[in-house]
């Protein structure tokens, strides 16, 4: 048995993913210790301020360079790759400029159609976050293109301790919404300016003396226009997806039920952040070496499912039996309606958590139009069913309830579809 194990964890895979989840525990461990101390400063107001300004941000993030970044890992060629974030950074910087631009000219229009009289003031802010999401996407690729996984580990630990203590030690001074809002739109800038000092000191380091050519930009763009064409729109839509809830409980019900959302969201986040991204980082790059040497892909995705499904059983079903009491204990009694919301919440995200392979799987098997019509769907029916919520039974938690359940009902279709495709390709 002490073979065995021993003999487990000098698997590179499964050494590269402690090596991440190593620094997204200490991430977590710190946002642990201190949640309940910010939770009690700020209230649930704030956090509702807070949870719509990032619900509107996240949908911007992914389209931040048209998913390009997520391109990097697959080329056999450095200069191909170095080819990708040129081509990112150029569109990041583009993106960024027409928000600024549009923000200028219909920041009224933009408030009234999208109901943002909360976070009016914080709308500028946002050209920034599109810049800094550039920035961290390309960052973060290219280490997981060179397998620098400890440089990742470090800055996912050292950002949590800055923007937390920054939380805690601003919030004796000021426990405004406006803390909260200000540093969530400048923790990308902060991990992706660590992750560039950080790899300037490692071997991949990128050569000055190597200058991509245009053309070669050009031909990156082509070659890898299925990013913009289908991954760019499937992240933006599933980007909104998830947003909806936090927009629409805010507009349905109030900011404070918005903050009972987003405080649930971000609890039930921590072990798709500590093991879920941890995997998906880890197999994106072994998934795409797979499928060139015409490995079994199927069998690659299913056993890092299983492990997922075998991890995420006891957290997820902790919140779903007890979720109101956890709650109210951890954060105090003001936040026993998000445990209520929290045991739904954990539904989805534990199949959620589960797809991470899948998700990861889908480009390499170029089945990204596929999935871009599959959030399609999703959209539609989350959107039905908190509309449903509000105008047929008036009731938040009845609402999000049938958000989960039918969100844990569509995360788990794609991983089957997924693993079908998986098994069509490889007949091929």
């Amino acid at each position: 048995m002490r073979r065995k194990i021993a003999s487990l964890f000098q698997k590179p895979f499964v050494r590269n993913v402690i090596i991440i989840a190593s620094g997204t525990a200490g991430a977590q461990a710190i946002s642990m210790v201190l949640s309940p101390i910010i939770t009690r400063m700020y209230g649930p107001e704030a956090f509702g301020i807070m949870g719509t300004f990032t619900s509107m941000t996240r949908i911007l993030i992914p389209i931040a360079a048209l998913s390009y970044p997520i391109a990097i890992v697959l080329p056999k060629s450095d200069q191909d790759a170095r080819g990708l974030i040129r081509l990112s950074l150029i569109i990041t910087a583009i993106i960024s400029l027409i928000t600024l631009i549009i923000l200028a000219l219909f920041n009224e229009q933009v408030i009234n159609i999208f109901n943002l009289t909360d976070i009016a003031s914080f709308l500028y802010l946002i050209p920034l976050v599109v810049i800094f999401a550039g920035l961290m996407q390309v960052a973060e690729q290219w280490l997981i293109r060179t397998k620098q996984f400890s440089i990742n580990a470090r800055v996912t630990f050292y950002q949590s301790l800055i923007t937390n203590l920054s939380k805690v030690g601003v919030g004796f001074i000021y426990p405004g919404a406006a803390v909260l809002v200000i540093l969530t739109a400048f923790a990308n800038g902060i991990r992706a300016f660590m992750m560039i000092i950080f790899a300037k000191n490692s071997n991949y380091q990128v050569d000055k003396k190597i200058h991509t050519q245009k053309y070669s930009i050009k031909k990156m763009m082509k070659k890898y226009s299925d990013f913009p064409k289908y991954r760019a729109p499937e992240q933006f839509l599933n980007a909104t997806s998830n947003g909806l809830p936090v927009l629409m409980l805010a507009a349905f019900f109030g900011p404070a039920s918005a903050g009972f959302y987003s405080i649930g969201r971000t609890v039930l986040s921590l072990p798709t952040q500590l093991i879920g991204k941890s995997v998906g980082d880890v197999f994106y790059p072994r998934i795409a070496e797979a499928a060139r040497n015409k490995e079994d892909v199927t069998a690659l995705i299913k056993k890092a499912t299983l492990a997922l499904a075998g991890v995420g059983v006891v957290p997820f079903g902790l919140v779903i039996l007890f979720g109101p009491t956890l709650f109210s204990f951890v954060f105090g009694s003001d936040w026993i309606v998000a445990g209520e919301y929290a045991r739904w919440i954990a539904l989805w995200s534990f199949f959620g958590f589960m797809n991470r392979p899948s998700v990861q799987s889908l480009p390499v098997l170029n089945a990204q139009k596929f999935h871009l019509i599959y959030t399609i769907v999703m959209l539609v029916i989350r959107l039905g069913v908190l509309i449903i919520g509000y105008y047929v039974y008036s009731s938040d938690i009845l609402a999000v309830a049938l958000f989960g359940a039918l969100g844990a009902i569509l995360n788990f279709g794609l991983i089957t579809i997924t693993l079908k495709i998986s098994r069509t390709k490889s007949k091929t």
